[in-house]
């Protein structure tokens, strides 16, 4: 065996703020100080290795000192309490209207998982499996985002299976709450084609009429068109920051139905670091 120094490229404030919600966690349930394996620190410091880093659970348990079954329960539990801190949508759009934000970006992502052997019925009636997304051609959960016209995520929707359609999840998740945001807060929603027909207050490209696929677009649409692309183009930014930084995100092998939790744990950790919690 050979021993050596590694450091783990996080802040020393993003652990101790994670420690803290663990001791507050811990005292919660009611537990016993000197009963875990752990102190909330070295807890933060193990969620914090595999969310960078995704680093094996075999590895962890072995570099605390603990078992792999330990491993995973404390590492549900980092992912719990810091989903727990994840805003409302209605909160997260507020304070984008407070920071003087003009939009907001919608946009999907399909995060990819190992295959889940689970069926499902399509709209055409046909068995399909639940988890694949013809969309990227892989097994994966599908989450919804808002984001900041710079491209800053301030909102992820929980997991919806990646068979799911972008504008579905968003039905189910966000689009109540963008309509308000518009009516209300005069916030409107930039999105891709994918959210066609999802109600006032959200702007998606102008499409080629079906009735005459080979027309082209009025310059009126067309200009249109490219401007809603080139104020949303900077949104594509919101899904690669947590991707780039957490590099559990990239790949799940874990149930997909825990992705949701996960990502939004993620998105916790970037605004800490970003200084929007203290």
């Amino acid at each position: 065996m050979i021993t050596y120094r590694a450091i783990l490229d996080v802040p020393r404030d993003l652990a101790l703020y994670l420690a803290r919600l663990l001791a507050t966690h811990r005292c919660e349930l009611g537990t016993r100080k000197g009963r875990r394996a752990l102190s909330p620190f070295g807890q933060a410091v193990l969620g914090l290795r595999w969310f960078r880093d995704n680093t094996a659970i075999a590895r962890l348990a072995r570099d605390h000192g603990i078992s792999r079954a330990t491993a995973y329960r404390y590492l549900d539990e980092v992912t719990d309490v810091l989903a727990d801190q994840h805003p409302d949508p209605h909160e997260a759009l507020r304070q984008a209207k407070d920071d003087g934000w003009t939009s907001v970006i919608c946009d999907g992502k399909i995060f990819s998982s190992d295959r889940v052997n689970e069926k499902t019925i399509s709209a055409k009636n046909t068995v399909i499996d639940r988890w694949y997304s013809g969309k990227t051609r892989e097994q994966g959960g599908n989450i919804q985002a808002l984001a900041q016209p710079d491209g800053f995520p301030i909102w992820v929707s929980d997991v919806e299976p990646g068979s799911v359609h972008d504008i579905t999840a968003a039905d189910k998740h966000l689009l109540g709450t963008l309509h308000w945001a518009a009516s209300q807060l005069d916030l409107p929603t930039l999105a891709d084609a994918g959210y066609q027909g999802a109600g006032a207050g959200i702007h998606t490209p102008v499409k080629r009429s079906k009735k005459h696929p080979g027309s082209p677009l009025t310059t009126d649409n067309h200009t249109y068109n490219l401007l809603l692309r080139s104020l949303r183009a900077p949104g594509e930014r919101a899904f690669a920051l947590l991707t780039g930084r957490w590099r559990a995100l990239r790949h799940f092998t874990t149930s997909p139905r825990k992705i949701g939790r996960i990502v939004q744990a993620a998105l916790v950790l970037t605004h800490h670091e970003h200084g929007r919690l203290t």
